[in-house]
């Protein structure tokens, strides 16, 4: 499928999951605990889904939002940005007497997370009866992602109807990872980190030969095509045909690693539908990352499919 197509009226994406406020904190120089740091604070739109609903509309695809917002103040915030964004969100709701999530963040020195906090519950309405009522919706879809923000039962529900295929799931963290575990057998597409990873297979990291086992594991489980991030060394990609470790060659300073993994999740949907095989799809998906590291906000305004081209040509010569 093309890219030309993506941008027509008819194929589009369903991304289901958290859509929230972000507030994150960067101290200035090396972060002091337990004491006041001089630094910058800003307010975002955030949310797994809901970022890489705004990365994917970014690259130029079609793309829908299935969350739930509070009737309050940041709900409104959330739902006239992303509508501003280009993102679909007449299938979003607002909730009376809810509170639209918030996730707070602190940043060390360096930019990558030390530490959040996440007020979340509304999340709890993403539920199955929320999910038959847009089952039309989310079964048109040319591709659906979920996050494991939802609830293991919606994840239950979305897989058995038969709805979400190809699915793409975003395993969010350790504590959440789990709740995906039961269906991974339903999963086109998962990724993970290294920890979350280990947390859904049980086989500890210990050298790069893990990393096949790890995927050979999840390849056994029904998941097609596993991405298994490193942090600031890369990606393990595996599929039925190929597998490997692309190195992060990010050149800039890193600014802000909140955002870096729902944009690779949406330039792996971008490359899927573009039929890219799976190392150039790894390519993709750290070189946008890499374009979300290097910006304050948690999506860079300058996310496009020309901006990623650009820094996988710097990064790998292509």
């Amino acid at each position: 499928m093309s890219n030309a197509s993506l941008v027509s009226n008819e194929p589009y994406v369903v991304v289901i999951g958290g859509a929230n406020i972000d507030v994150c904190g960067r101290p200035a120089n090396a972060l002091n605990m337990h004491d006041s740091n001089i630094g910058n604070v800003i307010t975002s739109p955030g949310g797994v889904a809901r970022n890489i609903a705004e990365n994917l509309v970014r690259l130029g695809v079609r793309t829908k939002l299935l969350s739930v917002v509070g009737a309050d103040q940041f709900g409104e915030i959330l739902l006239t940005q992303a509508n501003a964004a280009g993102i679909g969100v007449s299938d979003m709701v607002r909730l009376e007497g809810q509170k639209t999530s918030t996730y707070l963040s602190v940043l060390d020195g360096a930019g990558d997370l030390l530490v959040a906090i996440n007020d979340m519950e509304i999340v709890d309405k993403l539920d199955a009866e929320f999910l038959q009522h847009r089952l039309k919706i989310i079964k048109q879809a040319a591709i659906v992602i979920a996050d494991t923000n939802l609830s293991e039962s919606a994840l239950a529900y979305l897989v058995k109807s038969g709805a979400a295929n190809p699915l793409i799931v975003d395993a969010v963290s350790i504590t959440k990872a789990v709740r995906i575990k039961p269906h991974l057998g339903y999963v086109h597409t998962l990724k993970a980190n290294l920890l979350e990873a280990e947390v859904l297979c049980g086989i500890k990291p210990s050298a790069c030969g893990t990393y096949l086992e790890m995927a050979q594991w999840f390849h056994d489980s029904g998941v097609k095509r596993i991405f298994i991030t490193l942090g600031p060394q890369g990606v393990f990609y595996s599929d039925a045909y190929d597998h490997g470790i692309v190195e992060s060659r990010l050149k800039s300073p890193v600014i802000n690693a909140s955002g870096a993994g729902d944009a690779f999740v949406a330039a792996v949907a971008f490359a899927w539908f573009n039929e890219q095989e799976i190392k150039a799809t790894a390519e993709f998906a750290i070189s946008a990352a890499n374009v979300a590291l290097s910006h304050s906000a948690t999506i860079n305004p300058d996310m496009s499919v020309s901006t990623v081209n650009e820094m996988r040509s710097n990064e790998y010569g292509e």
